[in-house]
């Protein structure tokens, strides 16, 4: 498996396919790094070269934030903003939804699992 800023690729996929494992690499900047490169994006991951891998790797080290360095900054960007307890950061505080997602229903994801809360007695529980 060829090794590339610190994540394992898979063998058996195509180029433009295997460098979207790492983080911060989608399917159009995938493209646009094989085009950079003149690398066959059919091409299976296994196929490359050491000095296509040492290519690749340069160039993602040097035009773009991937892996550790894009992770870092995102959380150094939400921490920012609940430190200046802005509306953004108050609701990554507290868990919610940030980017203005009904909460009423839905929100799961973001909110976990249902807490139930006691409800109303019945009519009949009260008499």
């Amino acid at each position: 498996m060829p090794r590339i800023a610190g994540v394992d690729i898979p063998n058996e996929k195509r180029t433009i396919i295997a460098l979207t494992y790492i983080f911060g690499v989608g399917p159009s900047r995938a493209k646009d790094i094989c085009a950079a490169l003149n690398l066959e994006p059919s091409k299976k991951s296994k196929e490359l070269t050491d000095e296509e891998l040492a290519a690749l790797a340069s160039h993602l080290q040097q035009e773009y934030d991937v892996e550790g360095n894009l992770r870092r900054a995102t959380t150094l960007n939400i921490n920012r903003l609940r430190d200046i307890s802005s509306y953004r950061g108050n609701r990554h505080r507290r868990g919610l939804p940030v980017r203005g997602q009904r909460t009423r229903t839905n929100a799961r994801s973001r909110k976990g699992a249902k807490k139930t809360v006691a409800g109303k007695k019945s009519v009949k529980a009260l008499k």
